[in-house]
């Protein structure tokens, strides 16, 4: 595996797109910091630009890196959460600009283990995840799933995790609110 996350890095440090296992779903991915990858992704998914995408982070201090405020009790909600939970926060920072939203916030999940957990780790930037579909398909559970026109598109498809089966489903969404309320989105 360790030859795997050292191929996924440096095609995202090169500007790549790559097709990798995330906490839930397979998805795409790129360096979340880098305007022109993340307009590949726009374009290979044939995604409007008012959609925006997520970002992976393997730590929860880091999400301070990326959010202007955060209030404290955010640490503490992400620590009790025991299934993937992704959390829009305002102010986005230090990202992309066509990574972030119209209204300025940025959705951030933190991945506590596997491949895509150490591969944030190698790279040491957020990373862009996207279900590993065209818009408007339905996501795939499992790598045999994902269309090879798809595939076709990647820079590099990482090879962990094929033959696993997903018994799981799309993260819950949650919205952080600027009074520090939340707005449950997806369950």
């Amino acid at each position: 595996m360790k030859d795997d996350i050292k191929k996924a890095v440096a095609s995202l440090k090169s500007g790549g797109i790559i097709l990798y296992p995330t906490d839930t779903i397979w998805g795409i991915g790129c360096d979340a910091t880098n305007s022109k990858a993340v307009d590949k992704i726009y374009k290979i998914k044939g995604r409007q630009k008012t959609a925006s995408f997520l970002i992976l982070l393997e730590d929860v201090k880091k999400i301070t890196q990326y959010v202007k405020e955060t209030p404290e009790i955010i640490y503490d909600l992400i620590e009790s959460f025991d299934f993937p939970t992704t959390i829009i926060y305002p102010k986005a920072i230090n990202l992309a600009k066509n990574m972030i939203a119209p209204d300025g916030s940025i959705a951030i999940r933190i991945v506590r283990e596997g491949f895509a957990s150490d591969m944030l780790k190698a790279f040491g930037k957020p990373v862009v995840s996207t279900s590993a579909n065209f818009s408007g398909e339905p996501s795939p559970l499992m790598f045999k799933d994902i269309s090879d026109s798809l595939k076709e598109k990647m820079d590099y498809i990482v090879e962990a995790d094929r033959t696993n089966v997903r018994v799981t489903k799309p993260s819950t969404i949650i919205r952080l609110k600027p009074n520090g309320e939340f707005e449950i989105i997806r369950d």
